[in-house]
């Protein structure tokens, strides 16, 4: 009888797969295990290497998603990696979502574009594993030496010819002993079946056919829904309110007060409101809407976009925090020579993903609260619902469904804690949800960023000193009032690990107060770090007369590996060892000539036309990108093509590679050309799409290459590498063709022609 894997009733030390490690903790990744099988748990015929793979006696193979999956076919690329170690059928392959528990499946966040890069290794080794039991199941079977026998294509064969299925082994080797991992065997790269080939997504037939369940289509009999009325500025409250119009709405069941947190919110912590419960939406919003509250907005409230970037570009003027330096930069700007001083600006950004944040809450007959909710983090979602209703995190269960995308804002807890806050006071089943409105103006935007950067360059046309002042709120600074600039941690994201071999360099941060909730958003800092950055690079070379693309080869210099962590004190390598994964001024150099020689890079355009080129690393995987730009059309920016080259280590699966940078293309369209959020008197000005753009049909790139590298290198990210190079290099090819030059975001096209 076929059966779902089990739940594991008992580990003993033997039964762990050693596959990796998270931290200091060494808590073990994957938890391997494979029990003694059991009549009242386990099927005779289960074989259960790991908690990642099971395998049945009709030789169907049930493959463990750890991850969230929200477009990016990590459902899809973790599998695949396992499928093709095992030697397994994929046409007899089916993937399971996992619930959130990371005793048994080690981290599930599935943020900072470290998915493949944490768990290649691991999954290989869960798939070796597998295959290895059924090897030794065949050789115990037929009496012959393990040596003899060999997993190929969903069999086990004997060099007799004689052959096993796995299903006819599944039995036998569920009563093995999981092996010392020193037997484990990985394949050569040469021997692999799907992973470097394309794999199609597993679920994309009931995506399309929306036969899938994303957070905002969960739902359970008796369920009623919730919304919150927030107050406009982070960390305000409620002084009073008036429910009495709210009740009269046929529908609504309750209205009352949440508490929320003070400023600095934290991440997890909910903002509080007044809380309207009802039978449906419709009666939910219309309470809402009928409610009469006096806010008090407490210490954000003198929060206004312009006069705060007066006071940072007044700062610029000043001496910042040295967090990289070299040589003496204020001695050599004030030689003989050319001195660029320019200032860059990039606002806020929102998330703005398509589906708004949602939850279902309930609690069940156990006690136990039961959580349906589209989260990057279960871990997250487990430890603050644990600890603001006081209650043990094993009786939480995360379930995790699609997400509509995510882009960082779904890693973040609180969302799922409000749901979870008012199943617990109401009784009820609930389900949140926030309207887009809801989501612009109380989302943890990404920082705004403001660069002021001086470059000399020499009378023999060097460049001898660059000196940047970076000032952007800080992440730290949602949580943490102590946090009134960024470090160089923050600033590891495309500033401090600029790549440039320059005599003098001085890198600073200012102070630039986090006044509102600050968050990670797809590449984060890399956004304005590689925006002011890279389009300086250009400026230089218009300064110094020379090919935009030699330009960057001079600064780049010779091929070396960057010791960033003895030049900065706190240099984070995106969480890894630069050991481990070193930073080679030879592979930005090489995707660099790569994207020009395919987008033929210099090649005769006609007026009103043109390309602009950038190069940057960000999580660990090296991108360069070309920009055509027609803007013959007075008052259009068209974009008739994009080539990115990318070199991220080995690719699992191409198809999804290329799929994320042409989405990647479009998400850094919309920062580049339409996205801004700014705030007056505190509260956040915008409401919805019509005035948060994101980049309609006529902004997106018509035609997007994709050009990757050929690598045996770590495989590293490619969820967020796309969007940093997008932004200057549009810049660029804006200047090349119409001698605009772009300094701020997003790109006003109706000034362009003034």
């Amino acid at each position: 009888m076929k059966k779902e894997i089990p739940i594991i009733s008992k580990i003993d030390r033997r039964s762990f797969l050693k596959i990796g490690t998270v931290g200091s903790a060494g808590i073990l990744l994957g938890l391997g295990v494979r029990c003694t099988p059991s009549e009242k748990i386990l099927d005779p015929a289960w074989f259960e290497p790991n908690v990642f793979v099971g395998l049945n006696e009709k030789g169907e193979v049930t493959i463990i998603a750890h991850r969230s999956e929200m477009g990016q076919a990590v459902r899809t690329s973790l599998p695949t990696i396992v499928a093709d170690e095992m030697e397994a059928d994929w046409s007899k392959v089916k993937v399971k979502q996992s619930v959130g528990d990371e005793k048994k499946y080690g981290n599930q966040n599935t943020d900072g574009s470290f998915t493949i890069r944490m768990f290649y290794e691991p999954m290989r080794k869960v798939g070796a594993t597998a295959k290895l039991m059924l090897e030794q199941a065949a050789a115990k079977t037929w009496g012959v030496n393990v040596s003899e026998c060999k997993a190929k294509n969903h069999k086990v064969s004997h060099s007799s010819g004689k052959s096993l299925t796995f299903g006819e082994l599944a039995q036998a080797a569920s009563e093995l002993p999981v092996p010392d991992e020193s037997l484990i065997k990985l394949k050569k790269q040469s021997e692999f079946k799907y992973i470097g080939k394309n794999q199609k997504i597993v679920d994309l037939a009931d995506i399309v056919t929306g036969n899938t369940v994303y957070g905002m289509d969960a739902k359970i009999d008796g369920m009623k829904i919730a919304m919150i009325s927030r107050c406009p500025v982070a960390g305000g409250k409620v002084k009073s309110f008036d429910k009495s119009e709210a009740e009269k709405v046929p529908g609504v069941l309750k209205v009352y007060q949440m508490e929320g947190v003070s400023f600095p919110t934290g991440f997890d912590k909910v903002l509080g409101g007044i809380v309207v419960v009802a039978e449906n939406t419709w009666a939910a919003i219309k309470g809402r809407e009928a409610l009469k509250i006096d806010w008090e907005y407490g210490i954000n409230r003198d929060y206004n976009t312009d006069s705060y970037n007066a006071n940072l570009l007044k700062a610029s003027n000043s001496n910042g925090t040295i967090l990289r330096e070299n040589g003496e930069v204020k001695k050599v700007l004030n030689k003989k020579g050319k001195v660029l001083d320019e200032v860059y600006t990039v606002p806020h950004l929102a998330h703005a993903q398509m589906e708004p944040p949602a939850a279902l809450a309930y609690f069940d007959e156990t006690g136990k609260c039961q959580i349906q909710a589209p989260t990057q983090n279960p871990r997250w979602v487990r430890d603050a619902i644990a600890s603001q209703l006081e209650m043990d995190r094993e009786n939480v269960i995360v379930n995790i469904t699609l997400l509509g995308g995510g882009f960082g804002r779904k890693s973040k807890p609180d969302f799922v804690v409000e749901a979870a806050k008012i199943a617990k006071e109401t009784g009820e089943k609930i389900k949140l949800i926030w309207t887009r409105e809801d989501d612009i103006q109380h989302d943890f935007v990404n920082a705004s960023g403001m660069h002021r950067i001086k470059v000399a360059i020499d009378e023999n046309n060097k460049v001898t000193a660059w000196n940047q002042h970076g000032m952007i709120p800080s992440i730290g600074g949602t949580a943490n009032p102590a946090a009134k600039q960024v470090g160089a941690g923050e600033m590891s994201q495309g500033m401090v690990d600029m790549p440039f071999d320059i005599p003098n360099l001085c890198l600073e941060t200012h102070e630039a107060p986090t006044k509102t909730r600050v968050g990670w958003l797809r590449s984060v800092h890399n956004i304005h770090n590689a925006f002011a950055i890279h389009t300086m690079v250009d400026e230089i070379a218009e300064a110094r007369g020379m090919d935009k693309v030699q330009n960057y080869l001079d600064l780049i210099g010779g091929d070396r590996i960057i010791p960033f962590d003895k030049m900065v004190t706190g240099f984070s390598n995106y969480g890894e060892d630069l050991a481990n994964y070193p930073w080679d001024t030879a592979r930005l150099k090489n995707v660099l000539k790569m994207v020009a020689e395919k987008a033929n890079y210099g090649k005769s355009l006609p007026t009103g036309k043109a390309q602009g080129v950038t190069v940057h690393r960000s999580f660990l995987t090296y991108v360069a990108c070309v920009i055509e730009v027609d803007l013959t059309e007075k008052g259009k920016i068209r974009i008739p093509e994009v080539h990115y080259a990318v070199d991220c280590g080995r690719v699992v699966n191409p198809d999804r590679v290329i799929s994320q940078f042409e989405g990647g293309a479009n998400f850094a369209a919309s920062g580049a050309l339409r996205s801004a959020i700014t705030f007056k008197d505190g509260a956040v000005e915008q409401s919805n799409f019509h005035d948060y753009q994101v980049a309609r049909m006529t902004d997106s790139p018509e035609k997007v290459f994709v050009h990757l590298v050929e690598s045996d290198e770590k495989p590293t990210g490619v969820g967020e590498p796309p969007v940093p190079p997008f932004a200057p290099a549009l810049g660029n090819a804006i200047f090349a063709a119409l001698g605009k030059r772009i300094r701020a975001l997003p790109i006003e096209a109706d000034k362009l022609w003034a």
